[in-house]
């Protein structure tokens, strides 16, 4: 195809002619088209018969390519609880959670899960700036299974699942999850030796949308 072509000139057969697809359907190449503009590469206005490019580089390269943002589809599993163990831990898949690489600060989604929170208890939490309330999604890096002391993690006690803040206190013969929150709860102690498991630790909070006020 000439460099001097001009699309907006073109029938969309004449198109596809000159990229030597001639059988191509002329609702295909005008998909393409229309991809290719809201991308930014180029507009074309064909009542003019005029076509340019719309920027100086397509519109996504600011967002996607030289931020290297993505977005992860994060499977949900359920919920857990902010107070005491008391909602299940079974991998009770919700569906998805797509969100980009940037909110969760990862550049891969490799075993990430999210979990809804149930509960008040973790409220003063601290997740890079972002409290975990009732209602929100907690993304947990489920590889993180030897948490570090003061952690927040999801813990498995009596195979059902809670969010806590995990201390090791081993030098007193425990382990002790407790609670972060403006209301007082008892923290949860265990035994070293004790059937428990971390399921990994918090690494990012989605915050459960803010409702916008219908009011005049």
């Amino acid at each position: 195809m000439s460099k001097q072509a001009n699309l907006a000139k073109l029938s969309l057969r004449e198109m596809a002619r000159r990229i030597e697809m001639p059988g191509e359907a002329p609702q295909k190449v005008k998909h393409h088209l229309q991809q290719l503009e809201k991308k930014g590469f180029f507009s074309i206005d064909r009542r003019r018969g005029t076509m340019g490019r719309a920027s100086s580089k397509p519109g996504w390269a600011d967002g996607v390519l030289e931020t290297k943002s993505k977005v992860f589809a994060i499977p949900i599993v359920g919920a857990a609880n902010c107070g005491p163990a008391t909602l299940y831990a079974e991998e009770n898949f919700q569906g998805y959670l797509r969100v980009s690489s940037r909110l969760v600060n990862r550049s891969q989604p490799t075993g990430l899960y999210a979990i809804r929170a149930a509960g008040s208890s973790m409220n003063r939490a601290d997740v890079d700036g972002q409290r975990i309330e009732d209602g929100d999604l907690v993304i947990v890096d489920g590889r993180r299974k030897s948490p570090s002391h003061g952690d927040i993690v999801v813990a498995i006690v009596e195979n059902k699942a809670t969010i806590k803040r995990f201390f090791d206190d081993r030098a007193n013969g425990q382990i002790v999850l407790k609670a972060d929150s403006t209301i007082d709860f008892d923290p949860i102690h265990l035994h070293p030796d004790e059937e428990f498991a971390i399921s990994g630790k918090v690494v990012a909070v989605v915050k459960k949308p803010t409702p916008i006020s219908g009011g005049k």
